[in-house]
């Protein structure tokens, strides 16, 4: 029983000193953003340093904020996704906005990422996770829908798994989906799993 145990406590150890462990949004414990909060304007660089302010990415139907890493697996494996979900709804007037708060991930690495993976929405680095924190953000990829008034309507995964093969329930796109159609959203928040966000 005693080497049982160990064994446990070991891998346990092992998995929680990975750099990008899998875990899910609310294991932190932070404080979250209320579903029907209006989120305030913001200003963040993008990878040259240029400042933006959200205000000026906003959609006229809405905004869609997605935490993402450069080194995070889980995040990584969405990348095609995020990249066609951003183009699917362009042209609906809802826009999608990456934001990056990894201590460690600098902005030519974020850039770079982003041309290689084909993500051509805006990526915003969010140094000293303020906008993170601001919003309760624990993990990548974890999205905000915010409607055409800034107010949050959905909050967590983008869809049920990392593997494209085993998708069977899409919640971000459901939220958009309701919110062009003029309907409330169904399910408004969910939780998200994925790396945590490295804090500084």
């Amino acid at each position: 029983m005693k080497t049982l145990y160990t064994a446990a406590l070991l891998a346990a150890l092992s998995l929680a000193a990975l750099p990008f462990a899998p875990t899910r949004a609310d294991d932190a414990g932070a404080a979250k953003l209320v579903i029907g909060s209006v989120v305030e304007d913001f200003k963040l660089p993008d990878t040259s340093g240029k400042q933006h302010s959200l205000s000026s990415f906003k959609g006229k139907n809405g905004t869609v904020l997605i935490f993402v890493s450069v080194q995070c697996p889980i995040s990584n494996a969405y990348n095609a996704r995020m990249a066609r979900l951003a183009k699917d709804y362009a042209a609906r007037g809802i826009s999608v906005v990456g934001i990056n708060s990894n201590v460690a991930e600098a902005p030519d690495a974020i850039k770079r990422h982003a041309a290689e993976n084909n993500l051509d929405f805006p990526i915003l680095k969010d140094a000293g996770n303020r906008i993170a924190d601001r919003l309760g953000a624990q993990v990548t990829p974890e999205a905000y829908f915010l409607d055409a008034s800034n107010k949050l309507v959905y909050r967590g995964r983008i869809d049920n798994s990392r593997n494209g093969d085993q998708i069977n329930s899409e919640e971000l796109r459901e939220a958009l989906d309701a919110v062009l159609a003029g309907k409330a959203v169904a399910k408004p928040e969910v939780r998200a799993f994925g790396c945590s966000i490295k804090r500084a």
